[in-house]
């Protein structure tokens, strides 16, 4: 049974029993919708992610750079690796550190 979630996103093409799937499960997604970077995959079932960004400081007329970073649980229907980038979204929370759930990895 697949679901949809309210997101213009592909469904996996694996299959997964995981309770905590917003595909195959009753996970609800909202919120913002962020793209980012994995670093690290060490997590059973989850991963970190960083998003880089640049924002302009006032007092010293220069743009800063910006990082930062997500707990992210990965469902077991989609395979995700170092170096990857993948779109996730807030959900509700899923453990001590993790409230962001992948959804659509980026570079097939």
């Amino acid at each position: 049974m697949v679901r949809q979630i309210g997101l213009d996103v592909p469904v996996p093409k694996g299959e997964c029993q995981d309770k905590k799937c917003p595909f195959h499960s009753n996970l609800s997604v909202r919120g913002q919708v962020i793209e980012g970077e994995v670093v690290s995959t060490s997590m059973i079932g989850s991963a970190t992610v960083v998003k880089y960004g640049k924002r302009l400081s006032g007092k010293f007329e220069r743009w800063v750079r910006t990082k930062s970073i997500y707990h992210v649980h990965v469902p077991g229907c989609m395979e995700i690796n170092v170096g990857d980038k993948i779109k996730f979204s807030e959900c509700r929370k899923l453990s001590k550190t993790i409230s962001h759930v992948a959804v659509e990895r980026l570079n097939q």
